[in-house]
């Protein structure tokens, strides 16, 4: 049970560290992931999605607290929870976000972390099957790849925000971000190419790579200071890891701050409130939370060919295509559901676009868990430096109860203003012929005109579009809670590598950024060993 290192948490960052780590034979790594293997084929067609909302399988909705900013109501926190993590139950995305991103991260107390420095790490990750140049990688891991069969409406959208006056965007991830394309997705011959795909899979039979799956962990232990053990259970049965050289926790936004608390490293205040003995002071964690705000526009369209929904024509089609798929890995089941999008500003005073939408070939509603009859499409709208910050909290001791989630949705008024522009760029593209031709707005949000009719639909439909960041942010106030080697502060032996240390979150999703922050980190560590 002694190992190197020891990665709590199976996601896209634990993949990427794991694989990166034992390519020396001469460490031990053990990878643990509280949920199962990723061996469904909903996760690897990439169509399954849908009914991986339907059935949480492999992830774990976890609901926010009371949002004031969301007129009370509750947010939903879907989270993969299987070997991939949300690499495994998401759209597929490859968005990287803007430069100008991480130069502000840089400027904010994280030197080496400017665009410059992290270019080198995203296209180490990167296998681009269309885009070869200085920003892109031909040889890394991840496959990255156009739509394989885009609906003609996801077409339809594209010249509908052209028309809107967007400039057409070949590549979200080039020069600029602003305008409107179709998205590039992480799948590869037809099937999604998780982070697990990319980076665990072709390496498991490593024999110093050790993973195991079905694992909940407690609590980190320290040893005269020092990070040293993890106590977790598996089976039912407890057990202890101990790290030679690290801990790496890469839980994700909500549980990696959990972990810390329960381990005795946070706010002094909220741990002894809990009966948790403070064995390390440290009040920014689980502070700083953060997420993209998104709010949903939907049509009805009455073509079952190229859109999917409930009918019987839908359901035939749906049939046809599940059977090209197994013996092609070809067709409509390709679809990734979200394969358009756009970048713009809400306003013209807004330095870098700010608002970001996805055009989903559905109806979407309540994260696709609540099913309405008929076709039709679908407008995310997202903001994509929101100003309100929230934390997370526990709620007890115990590993097992989810944290207390507290995003803050829109309770910063700059917020409100800027989504409000984004809705109605959106309301733009969805009036121009290409798209209104064939499809018509739900009245709920054709009716709210006035920017107080908006703002009072948004805040009653309102929720995140599953990006959460920053509740263990990389710094160097006293607030930061790890260092720009992503080491936390006060704590030796222990780092968190995921999408918590993120001190802003990316524009754009953020399963690219999280890769590359563990390409990066995967360097940090194996330069701190040969120097120790």
């Amino acid at each position: 049970m002694d190992f190197d290192y020891v990665i709590v948490g199976g996601g896209s960052a634990g993949c990427v560290l794991a694989s990166r780590l034992s390519e020396d034979p001469a460490v031990q790594v053990a990878l643990i992931e509280a949920g199962p293997p990723d061996t469904s084929p909903l996760i690897h067609c990439p169509a399954g999605i849908a009914v991986m909302v339907q059935t949480q399988s492999v992830s774990q909705g976890l609901d926010t607290v009371p949002q004031p900013g969301l007129a009370g109501r509750t947010g939903y926190q879907p989270r993969g929870r299987t070997l991939g993590g949300s690499s495994s139950t998401n759209a597929m995305v490859y968005i990287r976000g803007q430069h100008a991103d991480y130069d502000t991260w840089a400027d904010m107390g994280c030197p080496g972390w400017a665009w410059a420095d992290v270019l080198p790490y995203f296209r180490k990750a990167e296998h681009n099957e269309r885009l070869s140049d200085a920003l892109h990688g031909q040889n890394g891991p991840l496959n990255v790849a156009d739509v394989q069969s885009p609906s003609v409406f996801s077409k339809r959208f594209v010249e509908a925000g052209i028309q809107a006056g967007l400039p057409h965007n070949p590549d979200f991830n080039g020069v600029t971000q602003e305008g409107v394309g179709l998205y590039q997705v992480t799948q590869r011959a037809g099937e999604r190419f998780s982070a697990a795909k990319a980076y665990l899979t072709p390496h498991r039979g490593r024999p110093n790579l050790h993973v195991m799956t079905g694992v909940t962990v407690d609590r980190v232990g320290l040893v005269q200071g020092v990070a040293r053990q993890v106590h977790m259970v598996q089976n039912g049965a407890q057990r202890t890891l101990t790290a030679r050289r690290e801990i790496i926790l890469c839980a994700g936004a909500f549980q990696s701050p959990a972990v810390l608390m329960r381990s005795g490293i946070g706010p002094a205040a909220h741990l002894q409130s809990l009966g948790i003995e403070v064995l390390h002071d440290l009040p920014g964690v689980g502070e700083n939370l953060h997420d993209h705000p998104d709010v949903v526009l939907v049509a009805d369209a009455a073509d079952p060919s190229e859109l999917f929904g409930l009918s019987l024509k839908g359901a035939w089609n749906t049939l046809k295509a599940i059977f090209e798929w197994r013996r092609q890995r070809t067709g409509q089941l390709t679809t990734n559901f979200a394969e358009g999008g756009a970048f713009y500003k809400s306003s013209p005073e807004v330095p870098h676009p700010d608002i970001q939408l996805h055009f989903v070939v559905a109806k979407l509603v309540n994260h696709g868990r609540k099913l309405t009859w008929g076709h039709g499409y679908s407008v995310h709208a997202c903001l994509l430096q929101p100003r309100s910050r929230g934390r997370v909290q526990l709620a007890n001791r115990d590993p097992n109860s989810p944290p207390l989630i507290d995003p803050q949705f829109l309770v910063d008024p700059e917020d409100m203003r800027r989504l409000v522009g984004g809705v109605r760029q959106a309301q733009r593209i969805m009036a121009q012929a290409p798209l209104a031709a064939f499809g018509r707005e739900w009245a709920a949000s054709a009716n709210a005109k006035t920017d107080a009719e908006i703002e009072q639909w948004i805040r009653q439909n309102a929720d995140t579009i599953y990006h959460p960041v920053g509740t263990c942010r990389m710094g160097q106030d006293e607030l930061a809670v790890v260092d720009p080697e992503l080491r936390v502060r006060g704590v030796p032996g222990l780092r968190v590598v995921d999408a918590s240390v993120m001190p802003r979150v990316s524009s754009g999703n953020t399963n690219a950024p999280t890769i590359m922050l563990a390409e990066k980190a995967a360097d940090m560590i194996r330069r701190a060993a040969s120097t120790s």
